[in-house]
């Protein structure tokens, strides 16, 4: 009988058996999981052993670690010692050791590593004449005081790095590897005084002691702030904690038959499908991901190692095909010997991963279930980014690496800090660094695209943004970045804090200036996948439109049909919104329908045209809305204006303005309660409605409209509103003498609407929820007034998400399924769906779906998101889901 001291909390892996395996994330964490799962293929991995990651929370909650946990790592080092031949400690022949973090979910760059460790004045001695290299030796010892230093005593990297660069200039070299022995033992010294000066501590030189220090640092960095930002975007629960792998340490910086390097099986940014990635000879694994030097591209890796390069895609290919995914692998190769320090599934681009899933289906590695089941919804986004439009005139200042698809404009800002804040409030920014670090990441989520000087394809800027979908480009070398001075300078000409320039993360080219953008084209391979999501997905997926140019681009998106068209949109604009200013302003019933019948062809030709955009599919028009003071103008000039134009004195307008004012327009004149004090209102609008239907009727085209009522909360408004609904329709049938089926059905954006559902249902053919106004009702808040202390709640934990971008499944998401259970007991084929924007949000898709609701509608621009999204909560409810995510 196991419990939670039976469990071991130490596996060890190496020499071909493991104590875990892949399946095993949840414990060993991802990086603990691939390592042991690797070394039971027989791929050469060094030996090791992971702390589990259950240890992490309990650590951080008491600062002190179980006693049975001492036993057991010292069990697990002396197997260590035992498969590679060395000893911990010792003198003539030291084992070195990294203690890198590993969560269940990939999160890279976010937490701690540290090399070396185990280093001290006398195993350096030993790693010496171990390595018959000096110069190693010492090198090795000078990353490791840097790492431990800036890592466990948490001192700024600055302060070392200032160091080190003096010593460099003082012996005239320009990388710290080619420091002359004596100046690197000169800088060990130095840096280990720098601890003593800055800590109070001294550096510690027994390596028991310098490990227990990194495994709790390791386990601490799981609070910095850089990972509770990436946590938060990626919804990544706080509960999950990080494991800690301990692996012995494997060299690539003992000279040029020795090197490291990041390798993806396939390509990350396009898809193609040869190895992709990058490495450096006589270096270490931090020097690649880092930025400080440029990596040379993985394939020339042919030429300099072949039988390395050689035993790399044989390794990449069988890890592809167990783990029947795109592998992203870290090795090293330590004279001329591979060995693979890490596996796990390669973070890719929305165009990567849908081209990747197709060709993966015509491998037959997987199945087109599987092929719509592992790509994230929100990644489809990136095949939707803007690009830069051939005929716009650009004025090209330099070239990098093109690390992550999309172009984007905005002004540059060195600062990620800056960046944050200018991006909250608006503003369009790239973020310019000579290299970024995981302290910029919260720049990097404000700033519409990054721009470094440093760094290669595999560097923390490159990494960090393909997985938002951000357009980056790295390595832009010609680029001289002057952070503290604000400005960067490329071939003579400068520019400076708040000047314009474009990104373009497809081609790694920066213009001056802010240049045209065009929208993406979707391929073959995009078209493919819908279809095969297509044919899963049970719920329809309709289109919020207003205009026939939202429509057109809705079908073209997929759509089918409109969840919601917003007749107010209409009206704000030019004669419209006059015609509609004169309307609110009459003195009179005569006076309104005048003006009404201004804006009576203009909305019957509106329909008409989206009537045609959709035809064969259903259109649902939500009669007018908001409040009638939206339509009127605020400012004195612009209501001196206004009263010119329909001939009234400025204080008659004011007056108007004044009597119209509410002190909560959200809960005052709006909705149905417009149409039942002015029920000439909804008579030109539904008069609209089917004269446009009729005359597409008679084309002999196929149209379907569904008339909603909103802000119903009662039946006895429903109700008047529809008798309106019905007597112009049944006039103008007999006008036109043809009939249009349509249906009529109310939004339940109130709570007391959602209570009472069936009532409403004996009445509505069908409910459509707008959970945007029954989040606001619900939760008692104000979507414009909420922004002053949401993102405290979201800080402080107060709330998980914000309601109005993620469905509050137990709260909003309780009354909606009271709603659609009373209101199908009343009428069991009521229609149900959704068309707040939540209804693009893969969770709340997936809510719907379970509900059994018909259709959810969302912006065009997330129909792809919601169509896969559908299809995804299909194989949930069928179990394919969790088979699929179990494999991989």
């Amino acid at each position: 009988m196991s419990g939670p001291f039976t469990q071991p909390l130490v596996y060890f892996f190496g020499q071909g058996r493991a104590d875990g395996t892949a399946g095993m994330k949840d414990v060993l964490g991802g990086k603990g999981a691939g390592l042991a799962e690797m070394t039971t293929l027989g791929i050469p991995v060094p030996p090791g052993f992971t702390i589990a990651s259950s240890l992490c929370l309990s650590y951080l909650d008491s600062n002190q670690f179980p006693k049975r946990l001492q036993v057991q790592v010292e069990n697990a080092l002396h197997r260590t010692e035992a498969a590679t031949g060395k000893h911990f400690g010792d003198g003539d022949n030291p084992l070195l050791v990294s203690v890198r973090s590993g969560a269940a979910v990939s999160m890279p760059g976010m937490m701690e590593t540290i090399l070396n460790l185990g280093l001290n004045d006398v195993t350096v001695e030993g790693l010496t004449r171990q390595s018959r290299n000096p110069q190693f030796a010492w090198d090795s010892y000078r990353r490791f005081v840097q790492m431990y230093g800036s890592v466990v005593f948490d001192l700024p990297r600055k302060g070392f790095e200032q160091l080190v660069e003096e010593h460099r200039l003082r012996a005239g070299v320009q990388r710290d590897i080619d420091l002359p022995v004596a100046e690197m033992q000169a800088v060990v010294q130095r840096l280990k005084a720098h601890v003593r000066q800055e800590s109070g501590r001294d550096f510690p030189s027994e390596p028991l002691d310098q490990l227990w220090g990194a495994i709790a640092a390791v386990f601490e960095s799981w609070n910095t702030r850089r990972a509770i930002d990436y946590r938060k975007l990626h919804d990544i629960p706080d509960s999950m904690g990080t494991a800690v792998n301990v692996v012995a340490m494997v060299f690539g910086n003992l000279g040029e038959d020795s090197g490291t390097g990041v390798a993806f099986s396939r390509d990350p940014s396009t898809g193609e499908g040869s190895l992709y990635g990058e490495y450096l000879l006589n270096a270490q694994g931090e020097d690649v991901v880092s930025g400080s030097r440029t990596p040379l591209p993985i394939l020339t890796l042919k030429d300099r190692l072949p039988a390395s390069f050689q035993e790399l895609e044989r390794v990449a290919r069988t890890l592809e095909r167990h783990f029947r995914d795109v592998q992203d692998m870290e090795f090293t190769i330590e004279r001329g010997t591979l060995y693979m320090l890490q596996t796990r599934r390669g973070q890719r681009s929305g165009h990567a991963a849908v081209r990747i899933a197709c060709e993966m289906v015509d491998e037959e590695l997987i199945s087109e279930e599987e092929a719509v089941a592992r790509i994230p919804p929100h990644d489809l986004n990136q095949l939707l980014h803007p690009t830069i439009d051939p005929h716009s005139q650009l004025d090209l200042l330099t070239t990098g690496l093109p690390a992550s698809p999309g172009a984007a404009c905005g002004t540059v800002v060195f600062d990620a800090d800056r960046a944050e804040k200018l991006g909250r409030a608006g503003q369009a920014v790239i973020l310019v660094r000579r290299e970024t670090s995981p302290e910029d990441f919260h720049g990097m989520v404000m700033a519409k695209g990054v721009l470094t000087a440093r760094g290669g394809m595999t560097s923390h800027a490159a990494v960090v943004a393909r997985g938002m979908g951000k357009p980056c480009v790295v390595g832009a070398q010609e680029l001289q970045v002057d952070e503290r001075a604000g400005h960067v300078g490329v071939d003579g000409r400068q520019l400076a804090d708040g000047d314009w320039i474009t990104v373009d993360g497809s081609t790694g080219r920066v213009f001056a200036g802010q240049a045209a953008l065009r929208t993406a084209e979707l391929g073959d391979d995009f078209v493919r996948l819908m279809q095969w999501a297509d044919r899963i997905r049970q719920l329809r997926v309709r289109v919020n439109a207003d205009t026939p140019a939202d429509a057109h681009r809705g079908r073209d998106f997929g759509a089918e049909g409109i969840g919601l068209c917003r007749t107010e949109h209409m009206f704000f604009d030019g004669d419209r919104l006059i015609a509609m200013q004169e309307m609110i302003v009459a003195q009179d019933l005569a006076g309104r329908q005048r003006a009404l019948a201004k804006l009576l062809p203009m909305q019957r030709a509106d329909f008409e045209a989206i009537f045609r955009a959709m035809e064969g599919f259903p259109v649902t028009i939500r009669l007018l809305d908001p409040p009638l003071h939206e339509f009127l103008p605020k400012e004195r000039a612009e209501i001196e204006s206004l009263a010119r134009e329909l001939k009234l004195t400025v204080e008659a307008l004011q007056a108007v303005i004044d009597r119209l004012h509410e002190v909560n327009p959200m809960l005052g004149l709006r909705g149905c309660r417009l149409g039942i004090i002015y029920p000439e209102i909804t008579s030109m609008q539904v008069r609209a409605i089917f004269e446009a239907a009729c005359s597409v009727a008679a084309r002999k085209g196929r149209v379907m409209p569904e008339v909603m009522i909103p802000l119903t909360a009662s039946v006895v408004e429903f109700r008047k509103q529809a008798l309106i609904v019905h007597q112009v329709a049944e006039e103008v049938f007999r006008e036109r003498q043809i009939t249009v089926p349509f249906l009529l059905g109310t939004m339940i954006e109130l709570p007391r609407a959602a209570l009472t559902a069936d009532e409403l249902a004996r009445e509505a053919q069908f409910f459509s929820f707008g959970t945007n106004d029954l989040t606001q009702t619900t939760w008692g808040l104000s979507r414009d007034d909420a922004g002053k202390f949401l993102p405290y709640y979201l800080e402080h934990g107060v709330i998980e998400d914000d309601p109005f971008q993620v469905l509050d499944q137990a709260g909003v998401g309780k009354l909606i399924q009271m709603a659609a259970e009373l209101g199908r007991r009343t009428r069991p084929d009521l229609k149900l769906g959704i068309c707040g924007e939540h209804g693009g949000d893969p969770s709340a898709i997936a809510f719907c779906d379970r509900l059994g609701m018909n259709y959810v509608s969302c912006s065009p621009f997330r129909i792809p998101i919601a169509r896969l999204s559908a299809a995804q909560a299909a194989l949930a409810a069928r179990g394919t889901m969790d088979r699929t995510r179990a494999t991989v």
